[in-house]
Order: C-alpha cells, then structure tokens, then sequence
C-alpha cells in the first residue's frame, strides 16, 4: 500500500509542482441494520475502498476522491485536484500556508476482545431485536421502536510528501435507539446512544435489556409529567445535557475554522468569558471513547486540549492551517467523514471538567428550579445563541426532586450562561454521540452533574 500511495504524491509534487501533497487510503468493513417495531427494514454489509487525494498548489487546496487503488486511475485523479487548485489560486488573496510538522512513521494495531467484524448479522440482528422486545413489552403504552445499528472495522492509511506514513486499524460500535409512548392526547419521546471504540463487548456493559429498558422506562415515566413553567430559573443540568451544552454551544465556536468565519471567541483568546469554575477540554485519547483515535486524517497525533481554564479562553481547535494562523500547534482535530470527502476541523470528546460538589448539594439551595437530565437535541449558533431539548426533567421544589417535566428547553447566550455557572459536581460522564458539520463524525460529549443561577426555560424545542 505504501508504494502505491507514495507514487501519487510523487506525481503531484515531480510533475505538478505541489508544495505539498497528501493521500489518504481507506480499507474498511461496514455492517449497516435499522428495525422498526421489530421488522428488519434494512441490513447491509460490505467494503469500502477508496482514497482522498489533498495538493496544495499556488497556495491553493485541491481535492479528488476515488473508489479504488489502482495507480492510473490514483494519477488521474492527482491531474484532477492539482487542476482544480491551481484554478482557485487565481481567485485567493492570500496563500494558504501550513504550520510545519515532523513526519511520523507508526502503524496502530487494535485488539478488541470482541472483534464486531467477526460477529455473524444474524447474531447483530437478534441483539437489536432483544433490545426491541424489551421496549415494546414494557408497557402498551409505548408505541413504537426503531433501532439503528453500525459497525465499523478496517484500515486508514495516511501518507504525505514531507515523510509521514501511518496505518491506522479503525473500529466504531454505534447504535441508537428511538421509542414513543401515548396516552390520549400525550406523546412522549426517548432516545439513547450507544458508542465504542473498544469492540462488539459494549453490550455485555450496555446490554440490550438494560438499554431497551432505561428508553421505555423514560418514555412510559413522562406520560405523567407536566409542561414546564416558562421563564428564568436556577437549573441543574446532568452530565447528558452539559455534554451536549458544552458540544453545541461552545464546542463548534472553539473549532479554529468557524472561529475565523465569525464566532463570538474570535477576539476572545485570552479573555475571561466564563465564571472561575468552567474549565473545558476536547480530548482524543480518552481510552475507548467514541472520538478517539491516535492520529487525525493530517496524521497529527490527537492530543488532550485545554480550551478553557478557570473562565478563560486559552486554546482552539486547530488544523496545521489555522495553526499558522494563529502561530500555534496544530491540536489533531482534522477528521473526514470517510474518504470521499476532505477532512475537517471536528470535535472528539468534549467535556467539562468536574470540581467537587455532591448531587445533593447542588440542590439543597435551590427554592424552585429544574433538574435538566437528559437532552433530546440541540443547535447554536456562530453568534454564540444556542438551544437545547430536554427528554428526561424534574422539578426541584425546596432543595428536593419534584415531579417530572417534560418538553423542556433551555435557551440563551452561550457566555452570559456560562457566567452563571456556580457550582460544579464531582461526578463525570462521557456520552456518545454523531456530529454533523457537513459531514458526520464519531464524537463523546459530557462532564459533570453542574449548576446554573439563572436560565430561560421554554416549554418546547
């Protein structure tokens, strides 16, 4: 594979008279499943081959993608994106330069204790449909079911023309799980996901009955709640909705690219935009997590990334475009999708770090508020206006839990919220998720059990 990869970047460079030229090779096996209300209504296996090819010519990118290795066809396509970019070097007004790197030589073998690509569909198949009986017969109020199941397993290969080759053994688990219930005129909604980077082995942790159980439990539970009072309240959020608050509202504006488009942190490196207790990071190699991986698609090695301490700003998340930018290191945020597309600054494991209050005590002072435990969805904006749904909510009446609510949302700017933030848990998790920024990517989202004095609370998402 190495042979036929380095003549590629040879050709760019030697005859096309790249500065700088990459290729990235993909060799991975997929298993796609969906079941609704315990019918398969998809299953496919197979194999993906391809390459993505990046020059730099002129100071301007260029990209091509094929299906296959084959030399000629890999040559033709090196022609295909040194054209294109030096067709787009005529419009740039300024080149576009990279931070240099050294080059790294590594191959990075994973050992799963359950290998998924060796689990036979029929076997994936029944896991997903044991996690559908148990929804479905938890109660006759649930309604429906519908399951996805991914797996993922193979090689990416990344080579460049300044000496860097890396192969890289790749393995994703993923499953989400959707239910409904109804009663007259209430209708209620549940989510969860499952992600691994560690084997087919998630499911003796997460096993389709405690999974299938905790989603009908929740949707069957907020048959009973009540709509929330709209209007500004002391909440706590648990580490489900911190994951996704910390992701959506201030993750993307912390992604070096979207910084420069316009984001609310452009001039806010080195500011204090948060109260003393927020301390932010996006990790790549948190063991098993679901946005980990030792090397991103620019073969920088992923890195833990501190981009807010005590309040402060202090880092982005950077590509070694933007970290010439800003004169820094590149962070090994740059992911694809896969390789019919070009890699991106994205998001890992995102998550705020814990402090050490007990669950308790962030609510015994709260005369009425909300516990906000699990979120439903969310977005925000560049502008650092965000949203976020609530599946799973509570009231706190005098220091204690209350009745539950539901479809709950918080809403706000994302700095004003964060300088309310005035406390912090001692616990932690991190919850897998699927990120779509023009493509989708595997990542975690989470942290700590934490308190905000005041935020605006909707009746809707």
């Amino acid at each position: 594979m190495k042979d036929i990869l380095s003549k590629a970047v040879n050709v760019a460079v030697q005859k096309y008279g790249a500065e700088y030229a990459e290729v990235r090779g993909q060799k991975l096996f997929k298993t796609m499943l969906t079941l609704k209300e315990g019918r398969a209504e998809a299953a496919k296996q197979g194999i993906e081959n391809g390459a993505a090819l990046r020059v730099l010519v002129n100071g301007a990118w260029g990209f091509a993608s094929v299906g296959t290795f084959d030399v000629e066809t890999l040559t033709m396509a090196v022609s295909d994106a040194c054209k294109m970019a030096k067709a787009a070097s005529s419009k740039l007004k300024k080149p576009i330069k990279l931070i240099s790197t050294k080059p790294i030589e590594d191959k990075v073998i994973l050992k799963p204790r359950k290998d998924p690509s060796k689990i036979s569909i029929e076997d994936k198949i029944n896991t997903t449909l044991t996690m559908n009986s148990k929804i479905l017969g938890y109660d006759n109020r649930v309604k429906s079911c519908t399951i996805d199941y991914l797996d993922l397993t193979g090689t990416n290969y990344f080579i460049n023309n300044e000496g860097s080759y890396i192969e890289q053994d790749k393995l994703y688990v993923w499953s989400r799980i959707l239910a409904t219930a109804k009663e007259g005129d209430i209708f209620t909604f549940s989510r969860e996901e499952i992600g691994s980077t560690s084997g087919y082995e998630v499911f003796d942790v997460e096993t389709p009955e405690i999974v299938g159980e905790r989603v009908a439990k929740r949707a069957v539970e907020q048959l009973k709640a009540k709509p929330p009072k709209g209007g500004t309240f002391p909440v706590i959020l648990g580490p489900n909705v911190v994951g996704v608050f910390v992701h959506e509202a201030f993750g993307h504006l912390a992604e070096a690219d979207l910084t420069l488009s316009g984001s609310v942190l452009l001039d806010k490196l080195g500011k204090k935009i948060a109260s003393n207790l927020v301390t932010f990071y996006d990790d790549g190699t948190v063991e098993g997590a679901f946005g980990s991986f030792k090397y991103d698609d620019e073969g920088i090695q992923a890195q833990k990334t501190l981009l807010v301490k005590d309040g402060v700003v202090v880092g982005l998340m950077h590509n070694r475009e933007t970290a010439q930018k800003f004169n820094t290191k590149p962070t090994g945020n740059m992911r694809a999708e896969d390789f019919r597309v070009e890699p991106i600054i994205r998001m890992r494991n995102t998550f705020m770090e814990p402090k050490d209050h007990s669950f308790e005590e962030l609510i015994e002072d709260v005369k009425f508020g909300y516990y906000f435990k699990s979120f439903r969805g969310g977005q925000a904006n560049l502008d650092g206006t965000f949203q976020v749904g609530i599946q799973e909510a509570y009231e706190i009446v005098k220091g204690e839990l209350g009745e539950p609510v539901r479809n709950a949302s918080i809403s706000g700017n994302t700095l004003e919220t964060l300088f309310k933030v005035d406390a912090v848990g001692k616990d932690f998790e991190l919850w897998p998720g699927r990120c779509g920024k023009r493509q989708t990517v595997f990542v975690c989202d989470g942290g700590p059990h934490v308190r905000v004095k005041e935020v605006l609370v909707g009746g809707s998402a």
